[in-house]
């Protein structure tokens, strides 16, 4: 059900200049008055379940993409914002921002995208020294698109399709492809012949070497990498073009990111990927399984599943290390506020993966804005040793909002109430609970209280909302 007090004020006001329509030209097609599409378009008045309807049939709209076109992401992303030190003594009230996106939208969406070219966060507060950094950038285009390509997932769709006619094993059709097309052979290297690396295109003697650390979740997975260089570069060149970064670090880094894209849809293309998901309620393991990928490979697929007419699940993905230090994040459909902060909350159990290794972390959480997230949680290693002989480990996080997850084999037998979530936040400076007491800092911009009679939980009391 479409919820009532939904604004989409700034995605009507997009849809209708792209069309070419004033606001009388479309009022008429939609079958309403044209004050009354201004009245949408200034945020002042929800989008109501007719009217929804109404843009899916005559616009071709997918009602889903009105629903997350906040000005600067919503209200949490703007709070982070001005809780910036610069901000401090304003003393600038929730109440306000809200009443901000709601009457001036494209004013806000300005001063977001303003702060966020400056401080480089993409909202997540402050970035020191991060002015025009090219990983917030591409991560921006990446979240702009919903991290879904459709037209190179289809083209990733019928190649699987094709070398399956080929050979049951994918790993040994993309060899043989590469082999009779590209005339490369793959070669497995000794970790000591390739120290370091992982991959390499050795185009003197025909052949993508790789190394012999890497499982065969991985080897499928990089062989996949270079038939998408070799055959689809033209298609992620006009993608990178279309980015318009103007800088080549940027460019780089964003058409990695779509090579990859393309290697996890040809491993787990789109229509049995999406199928084996709903048939099993998203279990990793059978995934995993059946679709020959590791871990973090299901879960970036996961988070990509945007398909009009054919959506799986809004997934975020999030990717730390035992520092808390995030190092890979996409927010999904649903934009997840998990996913658009620098650090991460202690208490959520993201953290206690490490220490299990393997084991599926499930945790029901609820955030300051009293949505509530099912998360699953796992750790992952790395391939191969980097210097002293250290090989790198991650915890993966992923989850989707409460209202979807009764689905998730997960969910099963867990109360999924607000009474069973745990109370978390994004990070100690960005978070205004008052009662935590894992708290390490106050929170950012708020003025502290002082009582020598009293001592809390905490040892920082602040003024609350």
């Amino acid at each position: 059900m479409v919820d009532a007090s939904l604004h989409a004020g700034p995605a009507l006001r997009r849809l209708r200049r792209n069309a070419g329509l004033t606001q009388a030209a479309m009022a008429e097609r939609l079958d309403i008055s044209p004050s009354y599409l201004n009245l949408l378009e200034r945020n002042l008045r929800p989008v109501s379940a007719r009217l929804m309807l109404a843009l899916a049939e005559r616009f071709d709209v997918d009602p889903r993409d009105l629903t997350g076109d906040e000005p600067g992401g919503g209200l949490g992303p703007m709070r982070r914002r001005l809780a910036d030190p610069a901000f401090a003594d304003l003393g600038i009230e929730p109440g306000e921002i809200e009443d901000w996106l709601v009457s001036s939208p494209g004013t806000a969406a300005a001063f977001a995208r303003l702060f966020d070219r400056v401080q480089g966060g993409a909202g997540a507060g402050p970035v020191a020294g991060a002015v025009d950094d090219p990983v917030a950038r591409v991560r921006s285009e990446i979240e702009r698109w919903r991290n879904h390509f459709a037209d190179l997932d289809h083209a990733a769709e019928e190649l699987a399709d094709a070398l399956r006619l080929q050979s049951g094993d994918l790993y040994s059709a993309i060899a043989e492809r590469l082999r009779t097309k590209h005339q490369l052979a793959i070669r497995i290297l000794p970790e000591n012949v390739m120290p370091g690396r992982l991959r390499r295109l050795d185009l003197h003697a025909r052949q993508l070497q790789l190394s012999e650390m890497l499982d065969m979740a991985s080897r499928t997975f990089q062989a996949a990498y270079l038939l998408g260089q070799l055959e689809y570069r033209a298609d992620v060149n006009a993608l990178v073009a279309g980015a318009q970064f103007g800088d080549r670090t940027a460019e780089r880094l964003y058409q990695r990111h779509i090579f990859s894209y393309f290697a996890a849809a040809l491993m787990m293309p789109y229509g049995r990927f999406l199928r084996a998901c709903e048939q099993s309620g998203y279990d990793m393991l059978l995934l995993q399984r059946r679709f020959g990928a590791g871990f973090e490979h299901v879960a970036h697929r996961l988070t990509t599943l945007q398909r009009v007419g054919q959506r799986g699940l809004g997934f975020f993905m999030v990717r730390v290390d035992r520092a808390g230090q995030v190092s890979k994040r996409f927010g999904g459909a649903n934009r997840a506020p998990l996913a658009d902060t620098e650090v991460t909350c202690p208490l959520w159990h993201l953290h206690q993966a490490f220490s299990r290794p393997s084991q599926v972390q499930v945790q029901l959480v609820e955030l300051e804005d009293a949505s509530r997230w099912l998360t699953l949680a796992r750790s992952v290693q790395g391939a191969g040793y980097g210097a002293g002989g250290t090989t790198a480990e991650f915890a993966i996080g992923l989850g989707v909002a409460i209202d979807q997850a009764a689905t998730l084999c997960y969910a099963r037998g867990l109360d999924l109430s607000a009474a069973g979530a745990t109370r978390i936040g994004p990070g100690c400076a960005m978070c205004k609970r008052g009662d935590c007491p894992q708290r390490s800092k106050p929170p950012l911009g708020i003025r502290l209280k002082f009582d020598d009679r009293e001592r809390g939980v905490t040892p920082f009391d602040f003024v609350t909302d």
